[in-house]
């Protein structure tokens, strides 16, 4: 078991060695436990903090930050409980609450009174949760094919993850992602990350129920949905009306041809403009 944490972090610190920018390594204590928090960009830029999906750790980013790092503070964070270099500590996340004050406190550690928060999947779905619950701390909101958040999965996707969330194993998190992404070109140091971040010791995901109508009227924060063109986890067509139907402040766009795993690096150019353009609006 040591051996294969091991492998795993060397894996995990190959993959941020290639990142095509200088980084800032952090490590923010709370009663939780340690985040790594990896930063890049300008000191004094406008602050981005990056929520990855399940199992991608924040490396998932290596595509998206050159761009996003040329005029914002960008800050990848990974979370605790998941796979990667966050460390849990004396007080469990066992629940949505603990989750969002977990985050809260990445803020703090951060010095972040404000902050545009940038979610994919169920990272998509915290950002989201979080936005509603403290939308003081939040100035602009970047939802990438969020799960959860405006419909549910399509039950092909949990029948096809099912073995997957029963025994992972790093040949079954290969095949899933192979067959959601369409069979797709994907990063191999990054494939290599995913797999073993499957057999990750100690993974605890609190999950949570979709935002309420209500709750989603009543947001003022502003927000972009991109939504994946070829996503096999939900049914994007129901993901845009439900979002369009009853979030006040809200953009929509679909990205061709990407599947739901592969929209943080597959033709990440776009998906930058389209971030940036969005986040530099006033």
């Amino acid at each position: 078991m040591a051996e294969d944490l091991t492998h795993f972090l060397a894996v995990y610190d190959a993959v941020l060695d290639h990142w095509p920018v200088l980084v800032d390594r952090m490590d923010l204590t709370s009663v939780y436990g340690t985040t790594r928090v990896t930063a890049c960009g300008p000191v004094g830029g406008e602050p981005l903090v990056l929520l990855h999906g399940g199992g991608a750790t924040s490396a998932v980013w290596f595509a998206n930050v050159a761009d996003l790092s040329r005029t914002r503070r960008v800050y990848a964070v990974d979370r605790i409980g998941e796979p990667g270099r966050s460390l849990p500590g004396g007080r469990p996340v066992r629940s949505v609450d603990d989750l969002l004050d977990w985050l809260d406190g990445v803020l703090d550690g951060l010095g972040l009174d404000r902050a545009d928060l940038c979610g994919h999947s169920y990272g998509g779905w915290i950002a989201l949760t979080y936005a509603l619950r403290t939308p003081q701390r939040v100035r602009k909101l970047a939802l990438l094919d969020p799960t959860q958040c405006f419909a549910g999965f399509k039950a092909g996707y949990l029948l096809r993850a099912l073995p997957l969330l029963i025994r992972p194993t790093a040949q079954r998190a290969r095949a899933f992602l192979a067959w959601e992404t369409h069979g797709a070109e994907v990063d191999p140091a990054w494939l290599d990350l995913y797999a073993l971040a499957a057999e990750f010791p100690g993974t605890k995901v609190v999950v949570g129920k979709r935002p309420r109508s209500r709750q989603l009227r009543g947001s003022t924060i502003p927000t972009l949905v991109l939504l994946a063109g070829d996503s096999r986890a939900h049914d994007i067509r129901r993901v845009e009306a439900a979002a369009r139907l009853h979030l006040p402040h809200v953009e929509t766009a679909v990205l061709p041809g990407l599947s739901h795993h592969s929209v943080p690096f597959a033709r990440a150019a776009a998906l930058n403009s389209m971030l940036l353009d969005f986040l530099g609006k006033p």
